[in-house]
Parts: C-alpha cells; sequence; structure tokens
C-alpha cells in the first residue's frame, strides 16, 4: 500500500508541475503586472522598483525558474527573502537558505494580501459547498440507481432515466439562475431562502456565525449534475450485477432480498460509482465557480471570478494550483478506496 501511494505521489508530482508550467505560460502577455501593482498612478522610478521585485527584469525562463521555486515546498531563499515574503517553514544554510515550506502565491495585486491566505480563507466555504452538493448526490442518486435496476422496465426506472437525462443536459449556472429566481425570489416567503448569502454572517460582537440556510439552494444546485450520473451508473452497474451467477447463489442460499440487493450487489456495484464521486468531487472544487458568483457564496470560486475581473493574475494562478492539487489528492484516494469497497481490485 505504501509503496502505491508513493508511486500515486509521483505520478500526481509530474501532472502538478505540468499544471504550474501551463498555468505560468499561460498568463504571460495579460497586461503589465507592475502597472497593475502601482495602478494608474505611479513614476517610471516605481515602475522600476516593482519589476525588479516581480522579477519581470529577468529573462522569461529565469522569471519560470523564481516562480517554480516560490510555489514549490521544497526551495531555495535568500535570508532576506524569507523576511521579506514572510516565509513560513524549516530552513538551513548561510545566507542561501534550503527549505520545506509552505507554498508561497506570491501577493495579490489588488489587497496587496498573501494569496496563500486569500484562498485558505475562502476554501472553507468551497469545500462546505462541494461536500454538501456531493452528500445530497450521494444520498439519493445511489438508493434512486437501485431502485431503478430493481424495477427495470417500470415507470420508476423510465422517471429515474429521464430525470437523469434533464439534470446531467442543464449547465449548473443555468440551472443556478432558475434556482435563484424561483426559490430565492418569487418563492422566498414560503422558502426563508434568499437570492445570495455567504456561509457566515458577522454578530453584533463582530464575531463570524455559522449560517446554513444559504447553503441549501447552491449546494442543490452543484448536485443537481452528479446525482444524475450517480444514478445512471448506480444503475448500469447493478443491471450488470444482478445476471451474476453469485448473486443466484445468494438467493438459492436463503438470503432475503434486501440482503443480496444491497449487501452482495451493491457492494460489487460501487467501483465506477466511486469513480464517479471521487470524480465530481474533485471537479465540484474546481467547478464551483459560476455557482458561488450567482449565489454570492464566498469561496474560491467566487474570489477567483473577482480576481478575474480585477486582473489579479497571482490569485487566479494560486486558486488553479490549489484546484489541481486536491484533484490530485482526490485522485489517489479514489484507488485506494477500489481496494477497501471491492477485494478483487489490488493496488500495487
Amino acid at each position: 500500500m505504501l509503496k502505491f501511494i508513493i508511486k500515486k505521489s509521483l505520478y500526481g508530482l509530474l501532472v502538478l508541475v505540468g499544471v504550474v508550467v501551463l498555468v505560468f505560460f499561460l498568463f504571460q502577455g495579460f497586461g503589465d503586472p507592475s502597472r497593475l501593482v502601482m495602478g494608474q498612478s505611479g513614476d517610471s522610478a516605481t515602475q522600476a522598483n516593482i519589476k525588479k521585485e516581480l522579477y519581470l527584469d529577468q529573462p522569461k525562463w529565469k522569471q519560470f525558474v523564481y516562480y517554480l521555486n516560490d510555489v514549490s515546498p521544497i526551495c531555495f531563499h535568500s535570508k532576506s527573502e524569507i523576511e521579506k515574503k514572510k516565509l513560513k517553514g524549516f530552513f538551513i544554510g548561510g545566507e542561501t537558505k534550503f527549505g520545506i515550506k509552505v507554498p508561497y502565491l506570491r501577493t495579490s495585486y489588488q489587497t496587496k494580501r498573501p494569496v496563500w491566505n486569500v484562498l485558505m480563507q475562502a476554501l472553507p466555504g468551497t469545500l462546505m459547498l462541494a461536500i454538501a452538493a456531493m452528500v445530497i448526490a450521494i444520498l439519493i442518486g445511489i438508493p434512486l440507481g437501485v431502485m431503478a435496476a430493481v424495477k427495470q422496465n417500470t415507470w420508476l426506472d423510465t422517471s429515474a432515466i429521464f430525470s437523469s437525462i434533464v439534470g446531467i443536459s442543464a449547465p449548473s449556472f443555468f440551472t443556478g439562475i432558475i434556482m435563484v429566481y424561483i426559490f430565492g425570489f418569487v418563492l422566498s416567503d414560503w422558502t426563508g431562502l434568499h437570492i445570495a448569502g455567504n456561509w457566515f454572517v458577522i454578530d453584533d460582537d463582530g464575531n463570524k456565525r455559522l449560517t446554513m440556510q444559504n447553503l441549501i439552494l447552491p449546494a442543490v444546485t452543484l448536485g443537481i449534475r452528479p446525482l444524475a450520473i450517480i444514478t445512471q451508473l448506480t444503475r448500469s452497474a447493478m443491471l450488470d450485477v444482478l445476471d451474476q451467477d453469485y448473486i443466484r447463489t445468494a438467493y438459492a442460499k436463503g438470503l432475503s432480498k434486501r440482503q443480496v440487493i444491497w449487501k452482495h450487489g451493491l457492494r460489487n456495484a460501487l467501483n465506477p460509482v466511486i469513480t464517479a464521486i471521487t470524480g465530481w468531487f474533485a471537479e465540484l472544487l474546481a467547478g464551483a465557480f459560476f455557482v458561488e458568483y450567482i449565489f454570492g457564496w464566498q469561496g474560491i470560486g467566487k474570489v477567483t471570478v473577482d480576481a478575474l475581473e480585477k486582473l489579479d493574475y497571482p490569485v487566479v494562478m494560486g486558486s488553479v494550483l490549489v484546484a489541481a492539487t486536491f484533484f490530485i489528492l482526490i485522485n489517489i484516494l479514489a484507488d485506494i478506496l477500489y481496494g477497501v469497497v471491492d477485494p478483487r481490485v489490488r493496488v500495487e
């Protein structure tokens, strides 16, 4: 198992390096960062100092090396850089130190805050939204898929298939607009829900207080598509499993229909469902951008869209790297879960 995790981690590291390369060169040439940092006012001397601070006076290959050194947990930094950038980690050496640090995603052009702090402040909102959406999709999608398979060719099966097709076909941003208008505006007096709202409110003492009411609409909106896919995959996998010899053997042993379906059948049908769950959870973390923006939900997606509007590219680049890291970690977790759920799968 340890060998498997190390192997997968190395593959993930290579993918992450590729993402770093893509992100760096993708945002080259989109405006002058020195002009964005100093704003509309500022003289040539100020602009020259900013370019030196951002390494813009260096060749592109050297700028990339500096950027890779900043975002990498393993790094080389001078003592002055460590103090100036307020790097957090463990460093050894003389003037140029070798270290293991928290990735430095540089500083926001607009807020002048470290990008890492901006994203980590928004991350709980995105995680909360993605987990809630996936819980809704799992709790409804798996039982619905099982029932559709067991009741094949009945009205329940037909309704499940039709609903799944509609759910898969509807883009999240379109569904979000419909949900906002119907439940957050037209029926808001009945539902008690609002067009937009954050996952916390500030009380009279200035403290954050969790509010789950505003989570309902964005979580349902974000969960519709994975719910539809999980339903379809569960139904297809269960239909294949229910035709197997060991299912007939289980019935011959006198096991109840409930035991055969939920204990033997579902467990052996879960592998493609796990793939969908883990894949969609990673996509929800990365793809909640428009849903968060529509509902005013304070997460990485809304922060990223706001940063794009203001040409705050360090925030955008940092959010892409954070989303890619989550995607890699979740896929490693999925491979491990295969072996836990289905003993026929061996991780090596």
